[in-house]
């Protein structure tokens, strides 16, 4: 199911909106250098490759359209990043195929405007190990951005705190993001663990 106002600009246009690594870093989507991570919606790879550059776990690039898959793929051979698997995948209505607990770290950017945010969550829940985390971005609600899904659809951060903890994350903190993408927010929530 592709998500609603999904397409993508033009990539040289679209990466003039982030300093990706520095996303990266202050999303601390690597911050032991060892995770596996799961991208949901890798698009062009903004940030997979900043990512996979961090960590030397496995990067799962996940997007419903095959010829971003496959630039990402041609992108990841080129720079010799072996740990980048990009894969075409409907990952909200089939989930991503990952065991369940079996990543540390979930990155969900500029996407929580589809149909079913709360689906998508969940299985970014799902496959995370307890007390692994999942990173949001989004477009801030503001209709001066430069880009962004219309404001109808634009969720809030407190929307995507409320959908991510009904999903069953544990809210950690907001992540300014202003000196590295001015037009976005950042949030991290945790998968919590077991109670004993």
């Amino acid at each position: 199911m592709k998500g609603r106002e999904s397409g993508m600009p033009e990539e040289s246009y679209w990466q003039t909106f982030f300093d990706a690594d520095s996303i990266v870093e202050k999303m601390e989507c690597a911050k032991e250098g060892k995770e596996c991570i799961a991208e949901f919606g890798s698009g062009y790879g903004t940030f997979t490759f900043p990512a996979a550059m961090r960590t030397s776990g496995i990067v799962y690039a996940f997007d419903i359209e095959s010829e971003l898959v496959a630039l990402i793929q041609r992108k990841a051979q080129q720079a010799g990043l072996s740990n980048v698997q990009a894969e075409t995948r409907d990952f909200v209505a089939l989930g991503t195929g990952l065991p369940s607990e079996s990543i540390d770290h979930s990155m969900v950017y500029n996407l929580l405007h589809i149909e079913e945010p709360v689906r998508l969550l969940r299985e970014a829940c799902r496959i995370l190990k307890p007390g692994g985390v999942v990173s949001i971005i989004h477009w801030k609600y503001d209709s001066s951005t430069p880009r962004g899904p219309s404001m109808d659809i634009r969720p809030r951060p407190e929307q995507c705190r409320s959908w991510a903890e009904i999903a069953g994350f544990v809210f950690m903190r907001d992540q300014d993001l202003s000196e590295c993408c001015e037009h976005h927010y950042g949030l991290l929530l945790m998968r919590p663990y077991r109670s004993a």
